[in-house]
């Protein structure tokens, strides 16, 4: 897996690794069940503290792409190109509603249809 960061990228740097995993997850170059490098050599690979690399690891452990399995590291959650697509689009469509002046919670209320 061959991840890179835009360091001209003003995101914080674990969104970035998160996002650059989240990528290679939904262009299928990272399959359910695959393992990924330890966040040790993650964080050698990009240049960044290995805290940092835990921190974006752990956010797509919570967003149900990741799974921590102690002894076989952190693998692809089985599910997860499911999760991935649909979390890729809402993001989209978040930061389609903030150029256009909506909020979050605006967009909820779109959603809900009470708005």
């Amino acid at each position: 897996m061959l991840l890179r960061l835009d360091k001209r990228d003003t995101r914080p740097l674990h969104e970035q690794v998160a996002g650059a995993i989240r990528r290679a997850i939904a262009e299928g170059e990272c399959r359910p069940g695959d393992r990924l490098p330890s966040a040790r050599d993650l964080s050698q690979a990009l240049d960044i503290n290995v805290n940092t690399v835990l921190r974006g690891l752990r956010g797509l452990r919570d967003e149900g792409l990741l799974e921590f399995r102690r002894g076989r590291g952190v693998t692809v959650a089985e599910d997860a190109e499911q999760h991935s697509g649909l979390r890729i689009r809402v993001r989209d469509l978040m930061a389609e509603a903030a150029r256009l002046g909506y909020s979050r919670n605006d967009l909820i209320e779109m959603i809900k249809g009470t708005r």
